[in-house]
């Protein structure tokens, strides 16, 4: 067994067991988490002797009960009001890990329980086998906080059925197991009592190899029922719409439909500046392979903390609202979705570095 403080790695059998260790912050990932993550895969993707990979959380109680929260967000915060530079590697090596399970190449499997958010989503959607329970609860909610759904959103959200992709990345919506699997970001379904079994049956079969163990899950979940991917006649109305502001208009006058008015609500209490650059992101997202839209948000995440530095920064400041000062009174800018001009959109898009020089230049 391979214990970093907050990763912890064991080998069962031919199957490498990964458990997410931080239960006391829901898991959100740090920079040593990041680093101890890929170092193993990376580890286990070289060992013949390793077949497939299986990632969990855990809770105050033990394993499983939550999966990852998303990025460590309070070190955000701090690192970017004192101009640490490891805020700029937390960014590069999180994206490397992103891409690194999208692409692996033996069998890897998530464990969805609880909470799983931000690069949580991150981690799980990079896997091949995304696997839910009743208790997940599955968000992308950064524009609550003036940021934008990183870690691949821009690729896996532009990828759900019709125009869900808009729908949960600007509203940060959290969505249950059913969704999930309706919007094509989980697999299967499993009850939360079944995963320590299904867990400890992986590391107990005789697999004589990769393709074995793609087999036996086929198998174990044959019965699941498959859900079929949709979206909603409301979400496919609102958010197909071509920007923000009319969405809005829309919503605002459909006062007879309790969903446009829920979400509608929800829409007024996010960055308004960050609405207009993630329906741009979304959009842009549906053209572009994983490692081009990873590039891209390596682009939009520096401008985060760096277009507005210090406390001037949307994201610094839609942090310190949430989860430092918890005022839950962020002050946007601009203040409103219709006063979001343009050219403020179009910074975000602009990469800081020439091609030769991104710091994700070498994925592929």
């Amino acid at each position: 067994m391979t214990q970093h403080e907050h990763v912890v790695a064991q080998v069962q059998g031919r199957m490498g067991c990964i458990t997410l260790n931080r239960p006391q912050a829901l898991n959100a990932l740090s920079l040593p988490m990041i680093r101890a993550l890929t170092a193993q895969l990376l580890a286990w993707r070289d060992d013949s002797q390793m077949l497939a990979v299986a990632i969990r959380g855990s809770n105050k109680a033990g394993p499983f009960g939550a999966f990852c929260a998303g990025g460590d967000i309070r070190y955000f915060h701090q690192a970017a009001l004192d101009g640490d530079p490891a805020l700029e590697d937390f960014f590069t090596e999180e994206y490397t890990l992103n891409h690194l399970l999208h692409r692996y190449p033996k069998p890897t499997l998530s464990f969805m329980d609880g909470v799983v958010m931000g690069g949580g989503m991150g981690i799980a959607q990079g896997t091949a086998w995304r696997i839910v329970t009743e208790r997940t609860k599955m968000a992308m909610p950064e524009t609550g906080i003036g940021l934008f759904p990183d870690v691949g959103g821009g690729y896996f959200l532009s990828r759900c059925p019709g125009h869900v992709g808009e729908y949960l990345a600007l509203t940060g919506e959290v969505i249950g197991a059913d969704a999930a699997l309706q919007y094509g970001l989980a697999d299967v379904q499993l009850a939360a009592s079944e995963q320590a079994h299904l867990w400890d049956q992986l590391g107990a079969q005789a697999f004589a190899d990769s393709a074995a163990v793609s087999g036996w899950l086929e198998n174990r979940f044959a019965a699941c029922p498959k859900a079929a991917l949709s979206s909603s006649p409301d979400i496919e109305v609102f958010f197909g719409l071509p920007d923000v502001p009319t969405m809005v208009q829309a919503l605002q006058a459909a006062r007879n439909n309790a969903w446009a008015q829920r979400t509608l609500a929800l829409l007024r209490k996010r960055s308004p500046l960050m609405l207009h650059v993630v329906l741009e992101q979304i959009r842009r997202g549906r053209g572009l392979t994983l490692a081009d839209d990873l590039r891209m948000e390596r682009d939009m995440v520096r401008h985060c903390f760096r277009l507005r530095p210090g406390k001037a920064s949307e994201t610094v400041e839609g942090i310190r609202a949430l989860a430092v000062d918890k005022d839950q009174t962020p002050q946007w800018n601009p203040e409103r979705i219709e006063d979001v001009t343009p050219v403020q959109v179009a910074a975000f898009f602009v990469s800081p570095w020439p091609v030769h020089a991104h710091p994700l230049r070498g994925l592929d």
